[in-house]
């Protein structure tokens, strides 16, 4: 039965890096003789200048109607004027929003040959490898701003609002992963502020029965971003809500060294995940070759073991692209700690990817 991916260039870098990953996607697709389609539709700021909107009901349907979605960027100046109802991130939140992708999945891991390009001591950056797991459709993101208009027009408010159900979806998730990795999960709240916060901690703690091997720590989230300088290797799972777990997967992206090295997976119940990588749309680097794919490409390799079961074929990429790190092949955003340091543009280091990846199933006929 033919599998489908739409893919999602979106804007600036978007369309490159996407690209990358459909053609390290097509090379695994061909040697493992899988039958997997791409189609393509438009996201975010190509969407507004093609339809006049960020997110149009087509893009919707084919998402719905695929095993897989991957997404390269949204955004950039040129659509800083808009109104707030038409900028390229409200196509974002709102494919997040139509496909019930609550759960973003962020993980922070330390290349052996890229730590030196962290802003932090090699002491503190080597024994990082934990997730962040991110509530991604509700809280103050989905919230129903006021109107800054007549009397209040010097007052604004946003709400921030949760159900149970919400909160317990997500959690469920995250210490599902936790039990797969260290059995250790840091739930993140402001509890001592935030009545939120508050049923969010009782919910952890009521879902946390279910889970008798797993070590549950409640963290508060300003604690939590001083943590994650001082001692970031202390993490395995953090599960969080979505204004938080935007801002801290945001912190947890510099450690590690590279913002261009992380991928990102947004998960609902069934198999159905947007992936996606955490960097924006860098509209200064625009054609220019110097776009780093491997995020996406890692983001590909979420989408074959989360959504299409290819453990096998995941593996393939994350080794390759380790790999390619160490023999020192690197794109102008990485620091890479080798004597070796062989610097490479866009297509070039989708090419050595594929290379490190043939070597590795030349025995596949």
């Amino acid at each position: 039965m033919t599998k489908t991916i739409t893919v999602l260039p979106g804007d600036g870098i978007g369309p490159e890096v996407t690209d990358s990953a459909v053609r390290v996607l097509d090379y695994l697709f061909k040697t493992f003789h899988h039958d997997v389609r791409f189609v393509e539709e438009r996201i975010g700021g190509a969407a507004i200048d093609a339809e006049g909107i960020p997110l149009p009901q087509k893009t919707v349907d084919q998402c719905q109607a695929s095993d897989a979605i991957l997404l390269g960027a949204v955004g950039g100046p040129k659509w800083d004027r808009q109104s707030t109802n038409v900028r390229p991130e409200q196509g974002l939140l709102g494919i997040r929003k139509a496909l019930g992708l609550f759960a973003n999945i962020r993980p922070a891991k330390a290349f052996a040959s890229l730590i030196d390009a962290s802003p932090l001591k090699s002491f503190y950056v080597e024994p990082v490898d934990f997730v962040i797991v991110r509530e991604l459709t509700g809280g103050l993101y989905f919230g129903k701003p006021s109107e800054r208009r007549g009397e209040h027009k010097e007052q604004v408010v946003d709400t921030l609002a949760y159900s149970e159900h919400e909160i317990e979806r997500v959690v469920k998730k995250a210490f599902q992963m936790a039990e797969k990795r260290r059995k250790k999960l840091t739930s993140v709240d402001k509890a001592n502020v935030l009545e939120s916060s508050r049923m969010w901690r009782e919910v952890v703690n009521k879902v946390a029965s279910q889970y008798p091997n797993v070590e549950v720590n409640h963290a508060l989230v300003d604690s939590t971003a001083m943590q994650l300088i001082i001692n970031p290797g202390q993490f395995d799972v953090i599960v969080t809500e979505n204004m938080f777990g935007d801002i801290l997967s945001d912190e947890a992206s510099v450690i590690t060294g590279s913002l261009g090295m992380l991928p990102s997976a947004s998960l609902r119940t069934d198999k159905l995940g947007l992936y996606e990588p955490v960097h924006g749309s860098a509209p200064d680097i625009v054609g220019q070759g110097k776009a780093n794919p491997l995020a996406t490409i890692l983001s590909a390799a979420f989408l074959l073991r989360y959504s299409l079961d290819m453990d096998l074929e995941a593996a393939l990429i994350e080794t390759a692209v380790q790999n390619v790190l160490k023999q020192g092949y690197h794109t102008p955003d990485l620091k890479v700690s080798s004597e070796h340091a062989t610097l490479v543009n866009t297509v070039e280091m989708t090419d050595q990817v594929i290379s490190a990846i043939a070597e590795q199933t030349a025995h596949v006929h």
